[in-house]
């Protein structure tokens, strides 16, 4: 069961010059996030498994899910609550006949054959995007809009999160196209307070549990 509507991925780099990766998702926690995916692809393997264990623990605290990026051998051996794969990871069907049913299956999508071909492969949910344009995103192309949101919500029958350049102030569109819920980075992490940004987001009924 998917019981998060907002999905924070944290990047360390956004508040390096503040405080350490934990304190920030702490303040996200406090203010009312209660799901996280971990996603910090230049750390080494022990490194990774160290940091997860503690967000495991933080996320505990708050009654949140964690999520790992793309290893699901370090969702398992945190406890996390599922894993997020992208399109250069292991096939979400595979990963599945090694997780059972120990871990939620996120999917990283950028169109609608991706989402199909995800759902079939016996995701759990999906990311889709970018929706708009955003930096942390180039890499992946043009942003698809909000039409091919629409489109992919219509034609897939799991939840389906918004990523890519989402704001506050464009989650109600997000929420018309028939997305689930949405991920976000920056505009939480990148908030001047990180707590208050959150409870923000959060307060809205689209974002509740």
């Amino acid at each position: 069961m998917i019981d998060f509507r907002l999905y924070l991925i944290t990047d360390r780099k956004l508040t390096a010059d503040r405080y350490s990766l934990t304190a920030s998702v702490e303040k996200a926690l406090k203010g009312g996030v209660r799901a996280i995916q971990l996603r910090e692809k230049d750390l080494g393997t022990r490194e990774l498994l160290t940091l997860a264990h503690k967000m495991r623990k933080l996320t505990e605290k708050y009654n949140a899910r964690l999520f790992i990026n793309d290893r699901f051998d370090i969702a398992l051996a945190a406890g996390a609550d599922g894993v997020q794969l992208t399109q250069n990871s292991i096939p979400a069907d595979a990963v599945r006949r090694v997780v059972k049913d120990k871990l939620m299956i996120g999917v990283s999508t950028h169109s609608l054959k991706e989402a199909k071909e995800a759902e079939k492969a016996r995701a759990d949910f999906i990311t889709l995007g970018p929706v708009y344009r955003t930096p942390s995103k180039l890499k992946y192309g043009k942003p698809v809009g909000i039409d091919i949101l629409k489109t992919v919500c219509g034609k897939v029958n799991i939840p389906v999160f918004a990523i890519g350049g989402i704001k506050n102030n464009k989650i109600k569109e997000a929420k018309e196209a028939g997305a689930y819920g949405i991920a976000m980075i920056s505009e939480i992490f990148g908030a001047e307070d990180i707590r208050e940004k959150a409870r923000e987001t959060v307060k809205g009924e689209f974002l509740k549990r």
